[in-house]
């Protein structure tokens, strides 16, 4: 009797991923309107809430049971003199004032994995500042993404410092609320991607910005660009 012959194994090919994208989009709690526009969207987001809003916990709680990471997009002082965020962290307020609004914040916010600045070019810039805003959340097992307003922040240097789970920005998608010009930010953040492994862009809670993630995520992520939460790129 003919002995059988075992059959070959054919493994499938492993998926090579060109890099990593995390893509945050801030400034949702002013309104839920945009909420549906984010059922065209099949990737991990990441949505940064502003606190003392109307829509603040509602929309935190959508974006969650959608699927998306939930972070606190927290109101720190700017150098500039824009209309600020109620009980904005200023750089004169002493520790227990800042303490205090951080936490009003984070318990304002459920779901919370992580804080980044809403504004606050003046604020990163300020080490004691930062350095109390840090220990509180490296107490909470929280991370910081710098929204990296300020290119003299301190917030890189003093979370090696502290040892606290860090992210940056690498690119602005829409701040022309044009089209072309997010399709173009986006490939800019797929190339740097490819590049350096990974990179981080920041939207925001517009129409068109969502629009243009829904027709442009899937043909990245053909081309091998895997899209992640803005936790999985912490350092």
């Amino acid at each position: 009797m003919a002995l059988l012959r075992p059959k070959k194994v054919i493994k499938a090919p492993v998926a090579v991923i060109r890099g990593r994208i995390a893509i945050c989009l801030d400034d949702w709690g002013y309104n839920p309107n945009n909420l549906s526009l984010l059922d065209q969207i099949i990737y991990p987001l990441t949505a940064s809430i502003l606190p003392n809003l109307n829509y603040s916990r509602a929309v935190a709680e959508a974006l969650h049971r959608r699927g998306f990471e939930i972070i606190l997009h927290l109101p720190l002082e700017p150098h500039e003199e824009f209309r600020m965020e109620k009980n904005t962290i200023l750089i004169s307020m002493d520790e227990a004032r800042i303490k205090d609004i951080l936490s009003q914040d984070l318990a304002a916010i459920p779901y919370v994995r992580g804080v980044s600045n809403h504004m606050g070019s003046l604020a990163t810039e300020d080490t004691r500042t930062m350095e109390i805003i840090f220990k509180e959340l490296k107490k909470r097992g929280l991370y910081f993404l710098d929204s990296f307003v300020a290119r003299k922040s301190v917030c890189s240097f003093l979370a090696r410092q502290m040892h606290l789970n860090f992210a940056r920005r690498d690119v602005f998608l829409d701040n022309i609320q044009d089209r072309e010009y997010i399709k173009t930010q986006i490939y800019k953040l797929k190339n740097r991607a490819g590049l350096y492994g990974q990179a981080i862009g920041i939207g925001h809670d517009r129409r068109i910005t969502l629009e243009v993630l829904a027709e442009v995520m899937p043909q990245l992520a053909k081309e091998g660009y895997k899209f992640v939460f803005v936790s999985e790129l912490t350092k």
